[in-house]
């Protein structure tokens, strides 16, 4: 019952923040890297590829490949994580929170890696 209830709130967790990329995309652009080209693109393609991912994680027949998108995505999205962490008083954003954030990465790397991949994918 347990790792199902994870799964759950993990797909949730990915689907609730791909949305939001589409509600509010302020949000996205404001912490993306100003090397990057087309912001706006991209924060609408990883929002699509966070709804994609966290419903992919429901079905047994797409949980791995979702497993690996994920995972890939997170390590993508971490340059705009850092990014945020050094421009945090531009944003508004309490450091401690901007860079809090950044450890957090490697707990949802390995919630995706358990629930995906692992050997209990309940």
């Amino acid at each position: 019952m347990i790792p199902l209830l994870s799964r759950f709130a993990l797909a949730l967790l990915f689907v609730a923040a791909g949305v939001w990329h589409f509600v509010h995309p302020a949000t996205y652009l404001a912490i993306m890297p100003p090397q990057l080209p087309q912001p706006r693109a991209l924060v609408y393609v990883s929002g699509v590829f966070e709804i994609l991912g966290g419903a992919g994680l429901l079905l047994a027949s797409t949980r791995k490949i979702a497993g690996w998108g994920l995972l890939a995505l997170l390590v993508a999205v971490f340059p705009a994580n850092v990014y945020m962490a050094l421009i945090h008083e531009q944003l508004g954003i309490p450091g401690w929170v901007a860079w809090g954030r950044l450890p957090l990465q490697l707990p949802l790397l390995w919630w995706v890696w358990r629930i995906a991949l692992g050997r209990n994918k309940g």
